[in-house]
């Protein structure tokens, strides 16, 4: 058997195993790599090229300044502009995320729109009361055509214009693409709408982040936030200095009840006999009216603790937020006295309810036991430090609450800007695409938008590790000449035949490629052929070469066509064989928009 034969079968039955989806799909794709070694189709260099491969850290890359643009702020900003564009209606929802995934792969290029807006898209899905994989690989295809918007939306592109520049003295210019693009977008969108909620499954995929866009309203309800909880702050001109807090409200303001009473400097909790100084707090429950009679009678200035629920931004905003702690078994916090409205010296956090056997403890002082549940409110350093703190098991990723709830934070200036600056390389040229991506991601640590830790947390190494894995494939089959023994009797179907057919025949050869070998590697295998097929029937370059570049952007039918389309498998719950019912549609779409328009555009 030869070398070329060799390729294709390990290709068919790495095919096979995916559709199989009994082994997960990084098993298989090593495992195919691992079969080209042995059968010496790749050497072992050729094994591991694809983990030093200039796509594989450009995808990581890109992960990367992903997570800055939502730890920023700026994605959660992002999904609530198109949330109110887009509503819930469905047709609306998928027509802004195709129309933002067109111009982001415009200009950051395919993968990089793809793996910035999987997070906006889910939060737009699930605000709509959609699947996310309803909206995820029309994300990814929307991002397939809107690529063909510019020169700098895909290196295939630039593949083709430097093709074309070499056999006729004539490139095309950088929003030439977008003749044929612009009706690849409106077509993918038509057919996703259309066709999208009967072809794409309803998957649900476990590695989302939990949903915390109705948090807020959640825990108001949960620990009866509707029950009002003030602060009274003693002040230096306070008439109730040196009296007790039972004193203070005395009889006049029966339905006013002291809760505790804080001492001053960030103090704990001190004793009923305690006497009111300068810097106090008198934590009470009641009316509000009341209360606010209490506080004028003594001069003393209210905190409505509860009611910080009421104004928006008070409870969650860019500065503090809140979390539900557990106290587990042989915490040092259990015997702790605590009081719904007092401030933990310790981290500031202030302790909004508390909740012990499902029930809420009321207004009162208690001492800390095992099982019991608090909502504090603070800072969100320090909230976010109590997910590493082991005394308390904490409720849900704050992290995430604060991701999800607080748009624009106080780094999304900074995350902004890194990114307006990474698009300007990328649409430049100035450097290569892995250049201006690593640039980004390295500015988002620098500037402190995220953490080193989070930069390696950000990266979805399964789909890095897949796409590496498939990368000797893509070499295999095009070192052994394996596309060559696919291509050679196409070319003799051709010959002397309808200049029509020619296209069709190229289109069908790219596309078919392209689904199980990287769109660049397809281009440069089918460039050859479909200059000389071109030559032998008499038609310009230009316009077949077009029709190579829309089918080799036409990789749609399977997850391993492109990046951008594994990047959505996992966070849509997709299997092997959910891409090309709906694809196989869009690319017939396709296939009529370049038969129609390439020949009006760039004349036979």
């Amino acid at each position: 058997m030869s070398d070329a034969t060799l390729s294709l079968v390990i290709l068919a039955v790495t095919i096979v195993l995916f559709v199989w989806n009994r082994l997960p799909v990084g098993v298989v794709a090593i495992a195919s790599a691992l079969a080209l070694y042995f059968a010496g189709l790749v050497d072992l260099a050729g094994l591991t090229s694809g983990l030093g491969d200039n796509v594989i850290v450009f995808i990581a890359a890109l992960f990367v300044v992903s997570e800055g643009l939502e730890a920023s702020g700026i994605t959660a900003w992002a999904g609530r502009l198109l949330t109110r564009a887009a509503g819930t209606d469905r047709t609306r929802v998928l027509g802004a995320i195709t129309v933002l995934s067109a111009i982001l792969s415009a200009l950051i290029t395919i993968n990089g729109a793809a793996a910035a807006l999987v997070p906006v898209t889910v939060s737009v899905a699930r605000h709509a009361l959609m699947l996310p994989s309803k909206v995820l690989i029309p994300l990814a295809y929307a991002c397939s055509a809107g690529s063909m918007l510019t020169l700098s939306g895909s290196p295939v592109n630039v593949i083709v214009n430097d093709a074309a520049r070499t056999a006729t003295g004539d490139g095309f210019s950088y929003f030439e693409f977008g003749l044929i693009g612009l009706p690849l977008v409106i077509v993918t969108f038509v057919v996703i709408a259309l066709l999208g909620d009967r072809l794409l499954p309803d998957r649900q995929s476990t590695t989302l982040p939990a949903d915390f866009s109705n948090y807020l309203g959640t825990v108001v309800d949960h620990y009866g936030l509707g029950e009002r909880v003030y602060r009274l702050h003693v002040e230096a001109e306070s008439t109730c200095l040196g009296e007790s807090a039972d004193d203070a409200v005395a009889l006049d303001y029966p339905e006013v009840a002291p809760i505790a009473t804080q001492g001053s400097l960030g103090a704990g909790l001190v004793d009923s006999g305690h006497k009111l100084r300068e810097g106090d707090v008198l934590v009470v429950s009641g009316p509000g009216p009341a209360v606010e009679e209490l506080a004028r009678r003594h001069e003393l200035t209210v905190e409505d603790i509860a009611g910080r629920h009421a104004t928006s931004g008070r409870l969650i905003d860019r500065d503090a937020g809140v979390s539900e702690i557990v106290i587990p078994p042989r915490s040092e916090w259990i015997g702790a006295t605590v009081c719904p409205g007092m401030v933990r010296p310790e981290d500031g956090l202030l302790v909004m309810s508390i909740r012990r056997r499902n029930k809420d403890v009321g207004p009162r002082s208690v001492e800390l036991v095992e099982g019991d549940t608090m909502l504090v409110h603070g800072p969100w350093r320090a909230i976010e430090a109590l997910a590493d703190n082991q005394q308390v098991l904490v409720v849900g990723s704050s992290e995430q609450l604060r991701r999800q709830t607080v748009p624009l934070g106080r780094s999304a200036p900074r995350a902004a800007a890194i990114l307006v600056a990474m698009i300007a390389l990328l649409a430049s040229g100035v450097v290569p695409p892995v250049v201006a991506g690593l640039l980004g991601a390295l500015a988002m640590i620098v500037t402190k938008v995220i953490t080193s830790e989070q930069a390696y947390r950000a990266v979805s190494w399964p789909t890095v590790v897949l796409i590496a894995a498939l990368i000797p494939m893509s070499a295999a089959i095009t070192d052994s000449g394996g596309a060559e023994l696919i291509a050679a009797p196409i070319v003799d179907l051709v010959a002397d035949r309808s200049t029509y057919l020619l296209l069709v025949v190229l289109f069908l050869l790219t596309a078919m490629l392209g689904q199980f070998i990287s769109n660049a590697a397809t281009t440069l295998i089918v460039i050859p052929i479909a200059l000389a097929a071109a030559a032998d029937i008499g038609v310009d370059p230009q316009p077949v070469l077009m029709l190579v570049c829309t089918a080799a952007a036409a990789a749609v039918l399977t997850p391993i066509a492109t990046p951008a389309n594994m990047i959505v498998m996992n966070p849509g719950g997709y299997r092997f064989g959910d891409y090309w019912r709906l694809g196989i549609v869009v690319m017939a779409c396709w296939l009529v928009i370049a038969l129609a328009l390439v020949p009006v555009f760039w004349p036979l």
